[in-house]
């Protein structure tokens, strides 16, 4: 399984269609090896800022989900 280092750069849009989200974002995909010590998955990481609007995005969408 090859796994990734992914880093959100920028988050740029979010919508609902069709039962999926979709994020619009700007981010930096580079290849990890996996370490004995580290679990085999990849890892999404973001800012705290880009955390919170990620959260701001998605609620509106989720929302639309549960009705």
């Amino acid at each position: 399984m090859k796994t990734y280092d992914i880093e959100i750069q920028k988050l740029k849009s979010a919508r609902h269609a069709h039962g999926l989200i979709e994020l619009g974002v700007d981010i930096l995909v580079q290849p990890r090896s996996a370490k004995a010590e580290q679990s085999v998955t990849s890892r999404l990481s973001l800012e705290a800022d880009d955390a919170r609007t990620l959260l701001i995005l998605l609620k509106p969408q989720i929302a639309e989900l549960d009705k």
